[in-house]
């Protein structure tokens, strides 16, 4: 449980190792950034949750971030449904989960950031 908070907090960590194991083992950038990446957005989830909550004072850091998802499924289904008649499930997954892999690093930096701004204006 350690590590996974660990991981949690700073989720660059993670994005760095398996970029460079993935890297290391089949020296191919490519597939070691997309392995990064969707190693790195389940980190990510936690952690910009968790600094969701920290800075808005709540509890619903995680559910937010997991409804955002669900519908960004929903949406991305019924755009394959009415374009090709048809949902690929594993595409419009890997679709929404590197989607979330940019939001939640933008929110991460933010949350940080703003987070930072307010513990210092209450240290002045």
């Amino acid at each position: 449980m350690g590590l996974f908070i660990v991981l949690s907090i700073l989720p660059f960590f993670p994005f760095f190792l398996v970029y460079w194991g993935m890297y290391v083992w089949k020296k191919d950038k490519r597939n070691a950034m997309r392995m990064a990446m969707d190693v790195t957005t389940f980190f990510l989830i936690f952690s910009v949750s968790a600094l969701f909550n920290l800075t808005f004072d709540s509890n619903f850091g995680f559910y937010l971030t997991l409804l955002l998802i669900l519908l960004a499924l929903g949406f991305i289904g019924g755009a394959q449904n009415r374009l090709k008649g048809k949902v690929d499930g594993g595409r419009m997954f890997r679709a929404v989960w590197r989607m979330a892999f940019v939001i939640m690093s933008f929110g991460y930096i933010l949350f940080t950031l703003f987070g930072l701004f307010r513990y210092f204006m209450k240290q002045m």
